[in-house]
């Protein structure tokens, strides 16, 4: 069962209503991100991992 966490006062949940604050992190639907986001994202973490990857190669055959 969902529980719905009530807003602390009503300046809290007008900010998050206005910023588009999620109230509880599960809230947060990433698989409805756009098609570009999110291949920039899957590009920037193998970017990432690749990069540290060959670094570590390329020390450890120093």
């Amino acid at each position: 069962m969902k529980e719905e966490k009530k807003p602390f006062n009503d300046v809290i949940d007008h900010f998050n209503k206005i910023e588009g604050n999620a109230t509880n992190p599960t809230n947060a639907k990433l698989k409805r991100l756009p098609k570009p986001l999110k291949y920039f994202g899957y590009f920037m973490i193998g970017f990432l991992l690749i990069s540290f990857l060959l670094v570590i190669v390329l020390n450890l055959l120093d």
